[in-house]
């Protein structure tokens, strides 16, 4: 298991309510962080993330529950959210709690990101056990059973459901992956149903995910509001960085959700009071966009930035206040060391020095070895 942080109720809005539990194991945090650790070499420890995530749904199967968005470090689901009164908080931020009720919510785009992890492995070369491609497999088909559904989203808003574009892309992830396993590493399933799906999925986000009149994707289906989770779309490949949407879409969270030279999630409302800080993970985001647009000069003053506001053993938090650079949020924050990972790779690759192993996703190489059915090195 891999927690998302190794901490509980650091607030992201001094003195307010928007303190959570991070000590869990996320799908999400948890394949994106494999997924950076595949990058620099450390499969083992991805199978071995996945083949606990393998185990602790299959615990939950018998009871009639699909896959869980997050999970204890243990395994367990019972997450309950609780509140301590008698706690001060940190800096008087109350309350302090624990457990997470953001537990009980429906979020997409974690099948996406399991898959999109196997398909790294597998595409490095790791052949994944048997038990895990079964068990991918019927990822698969339950990403096929809910794309309709709306969902709570990455940021887990604690308001409505709605149809969240990235959950819906991410749900097309899950299902082009899924069929490049198929054509290529073994896996075995309905692969017609999973195109036909991962088809009609990506017609649906260009029809109503992008508003032109934004110039941009929006955060859900008939909203107005940006979202820089929408900055990955080019980064998995779901359009080509010289898209126009692309392009608009990166213009646009620097104008809209950019505050020096960091990025927030959101500005619409959550449902929450207060303000939340800029988001590291965004920021490189961000920076990994403009690198693979050609941008260069733009990402590597960006980096050099985020680079610089490490603390002095060279972590990051969850957020920070764009104003003085303050930490905010739960610390240290496995999210932004991925992106400073994922950041560091995009940036050396486009500046034709060597990075280890396979073209990353959303690269020229990459379209290239899928289209052409080989397999493109990069100079070490």
């Amino acid at each position: 298991a891999i927690a998302a942080a190794p901490t509980t109720s650091l607030p992201e809005d001094i003195g307010g309510v928007r303190n959570w539990d991070y000590r869990f194991a996320w799908i999400r945090d948890s394949a994106m962080t494999a997924q950076a650790l595949i990058a620099l070499g450390h499969g083992a420890e991805a199978i071995e993330l996945l083949s606990w995530m393998e185990r602790v749904s299959e615990m939950q199967a018998g009871e009639g529950r699909g896959l869980r968005l997050m999970y204890s470090i243990h395994g367990w689901t019972d997450l309950d959210e609780e509140e301590l009164p008698h706690l001060e908080g940190y800096r008087g931020s109350r309350p302090v709690r624990i457990g997470n009720g953001a537990a009980v919510q429906l979020q997409l785009e974690i099948y996406g990101e399991l898959l999109n992890t196997a398909y790294e492995l597998a595409r490095r070369g790791h052949k994944l056990p048997e038990k895990e491609m079964a068990f991918l497999s019927r990822v698969a088909d339950e990403a096929c059973s809910l794309w309709k559904e709306p969902d709570y989203g990455i940021w887990e808003i604690r308001s409505e459901p709605r149809h969240y574009v990235y959950s819906k892309v991410m749900l097309w992830v899950a299902l082009d992956r899924a069929v490049h396993l198929t054509d290529r590493y073994g896996l075995r399933g309905d692969r017609d149903r999973w195109a036909r799906n991962a088809a009609a999925i990506r017609r649906q986000v260009l029809e109503q995910g992008y508003d032109a009149e934004v110039g941009a994707f929006v955060q859900s289906y008939g909203s107005k509001d940006l979202d820089a989770a929408n900055l990955r779309i080019p980064l998995l490949e779901f359009l080509p960085f010289d898209d126009d949407r692309v392009e608009g879409t990166i213009d646009a969270t620097i104008e809209g959700l950019t505050e020096n030279g960091l990025v927030y999630r959101y500005r619409a409302d959550d449902g929450l009071p207060g303000r939340e800080g800029a988001f590291g993970l965004c920021t490189f985001w961000l920076i990994d966009c403009l690198a693979l647009s050609g941008r260069i000069d733009e990402a590597r003053s960006l980096f050099s930035r985020m680079v610089d506001r490490a603390n002095h053993v060279g972590l990051y938090p969850e957020q920070f206040d764009p104003a003085t650079g303050a930490f905010l949020g739960n610390f240290p924050q496995a999210f932004t060391h991925i992106g400073l990972i994922n950041s560091a790779l995009y940036i050396a690759y486009a500046e034709g020095k060597p990075i280890p192993g396979h073209a990353p996703i959303g690269t020229p190489e990459h379209r290239a070895e899928l289209e052409g059915g080989r397999v493109v090195m990069m100079p070490v």
